[in-house]
């Protein structure tokens, strides 16, 4: 908020003989969500001359909580509205897809192995995810304004202190470990039980000490970095500044979903993608879904591991 103060003095070539007393009135007075104008008439009898004065200050706008609404994340993006989308194109097909999906058929032509080893598995797909990092992360400076830092992605919005991220991050792990039981029990009632266990990685995790630290990395590290910087730090912040936040955080969680290429967890993913969404508003804190993110993976690792 701008507010821009007058004060008006008058010139007077002429004292008066008699003083001819203190006041203060305000002539004008219009205010506005960022702009507060005020003209003021003062004269004193200690001072027979007038003139005119005129100052500014900013006003740093620090609403509490309330007056916030739920979501704290800036009208202002990092990235334009109109390459928003071509940009999220661009990183689905250049490197989302060839990697996650294509990058471990990749290593295994290179080696000339139909079937990779475990351990070789696990430090391949950690190497691809890696490299989708490195290449989001480059992509997203790359298309941001050019007043936005790399730093600025993962900074938090100034927010009142009882946004704490780590206690949303502790509420938004226990609702989502609640929403995917609930939503699994269902699912098992209406189309019959499905096997938790994941063959394929249950067989990474217990080939060597090398494959569950690779998993490890992969799963509560190097994803929940990746996904939550692409996905609610560009994604859900360019879009949720030209439209409400709940819209915002379905549109993204539905592309969540989508990008995994899994139609039956696809329910699942829809609302994980909704928590952390909703996380993020609430905080303007990246840290917030990461952790919920990474703590969700390491959980699935465990009971994969243990089933």
């Amino acid at each position: 908020m701008i507010q821009l103060q007058w004060h008006l003095w008058h010139p007077l070539h002429i004292a008066p003989k008699k003083p001819i007393g203190n006041f203060s009135r305000p002539l004008i007075s219009l205010q506005s969500p960022h702009t507060l104008l005020s003209c003021n008439n003062s004269k004193s009898s200690l001072s027979s001359e007038v003139s005119f004065k005129c100052f500014c200050h900013k006003i740093e706008n620090t609403h509490e909580a309330s007056s916030q609404g739920f979501s704290v994340l800036a009208a202002d993006a990092p990235w334009d509205h109109g390459s928003l989308w071509s940009t999220m194109a661009f990183y689905m097909f250049s490197f989302h897809i060839p990697l996650s999906f294509g990058g471990l058929s990749l290593v295994a032509h290179v080696l000339r192995e139909p079937i990779l080893d475990p351990q070789i598995e696990a430090i391949s797909l950690l190497g691809t995810q890696i490299l989708e990092l490195i290449a989001a992360l480059v992509l997203l400076q790359s298309t941001a304004k050019p007043q936005y830092k790399f730093v600025d992605f993962f900074k938090a919005n100034k927010v009142p202190k009882e946004r704490s991220w780590l206690l949303a991050s502790a509420v938004g792990f226990g609702f989502l470990f609640m929403l995917v039981f609930l939503t699994s029990f269902l699912a098992d009632s209406v189309v019959g039980p499905k096997a938790i266990n994941n063959p394929v990685l249950k067989e990474i995790l217990v080939s060597s000490n090398i494959s569950k630290a690779a998993c490890v990395l992969v799963y509560c590290i190097v994803t929940p970095v990746l996904e939550e910087t692409v996905y609610r730090g560009f994604l859900l912040a360019s879009i949720s500044s030209a439209m409400k936040w709940q819209s915002a955080v379905l549109i993204t969680s539905a592309i969540f979903s989508a990008a995994h290429l899994s139609g039956e967890n696809s329910l699942q993913l829809f609302i994980i993608g909704c928590v952390l969404g909703c996380s993020y508003c609430w905080t303007g804190n990246l840290r917030s879904p990461i952790l919920i993110h990474s703590l969700y993976n390491a959980m699935t690792l465990m009971i994969t591991f243990l089933s």
